[in-house]
């Protein structure tokens, strides 16, 4: 859903994605409200949660003590991190894997603006792609398309495509 022009993903939806109780993470944003500046999390107003309790008719916004809380992405991330469920253990990882794999491609890309040797060029590039293969191709089920993914930097123009077929 989009609040303050962005997306939010509501407190309840986020535990069961993250296969917790939605008071658990009520307590985990309450026990850690340094690690939850106002850009992650907010508090619907009453307002908010008359429009939800409207568009999406459901119970689940009539039976709460608590206002309702929503997520940006930044603030779901950050509560993975202190959540102890195997799925936001799961998420947490795939988070530090991907930074730690764009931190290598950065590193690569600046390397290749400074080398002229032609066979370390070549190896970066390799590299990169690899990276950027890694990346892109995470998890990706789907079939029968082809999605090419083109990025340009001022040294090196890398092209992947993604070709998935039906299983």
């Amino acid at each position: 859903m989009d609040l303050k022009g962005q997306k939010v993903i509501l407190d309840s939806d986020l535990a069961e994605l993250y296969g917790v109780q939605t008071r658990d993470i009520n307590k985990a944003v309450k026990n850690n409200p340094d690690k939850f500046p106002v850009s992650y999390i907010y508090e619907l107003n009453k307002d908010e949660l008359e429009y939800l309790r409207c568009k999406f008719s459901t119970a689940k916004f009539t039976k709460t003590r608590v206002k309702p809380k929503v997520f940006t992405e930044k603030g779901l991330y950050m509560l993975a991190t202190i959540l102890k469920s195997q799925a936001a253990t799961q998420t947490t990882i795939a988070i530090i894997e991907t930074f730690s794999k764009l931190r290598q491609l950065t590193k690569n890309i600046k390397e290749l603006s400074v080398n002229k040797d032609k066979e370390t060029q070549k190896s970066l590039m390799q590299k990169s792609g690899g990276l950027i293969t890694e990346i892109f191709d995470e998890g990706l089920s789907v079939f029968g398309s082809e999605t090419t993914i083109e990025l340009n930097f001022a040294v090196m123009k890398l092209k992947h495509t993604i070709k998935k077929g039906k299983r």
